[in-house]
């Protein structure tokens, strides 16, 4: 694999969050999270089906319980291994997945519509409205 296309360490997804990182499309700056589960990592957009300009990690790790990412401003939890949202207002719909590989304990994005910027958030403010509540999930 490309240097280019190194996100990270597979040692620094974490078991109970998330790891996020900024790639680049043909539309600017994305946000993209990868989380573990039992066998394997995904890789998905930074935002919920319910509401696209809420951002599901805001910089320090996305809420992830019983391999369930929680969106924490009203509930919704989606499956880790698929992003399938199991419960919540946008129940039966799917997290956006980025494709990426794991080799050698290492993480590579392999989705030709992106490119690698680095780890992080974009720098983009324009997710994530305050106005609405958040649940802790705790």
């Amino acid at each position: 694999m490309d240097d280019d296309r190194h996100v990270a360490s597979l040692d620094e997804v974490p078991s109970d969050g998330t790891l996020l990182f900024t790639v680049r499309d043909g539309d600017g700056l994305a946000e993209v999270i990868l989380v573990r589960f039992d066998d394997g990592v995904s890789a998905y957009k930074n935002y919920c089906q319910h509401w696209t300009d809420v951002r599901l990690d805001k910089g320090s790790g996305a809420l992830v319980r019983n391999d369930e990412i929680v969106c924490q401003k009203h509930a919704a939890t989606f499956e880790c291994d698929s992003g399938y949202c199991n419960f919540g207002p946008c129940e039966g719909s799917y997290l956006d997945t980025v494709e990426i590989t794991v080799r050698d304990g290492e993480v590579f994005l392999t989705d030709d519509e992106y490119t690698f910027e680095r780890l992080g958030p974009s720098g983009e403010t324009a997710q994530s409205s305050g106005s609405r509540i958040d649940f802790t999930g705790t």
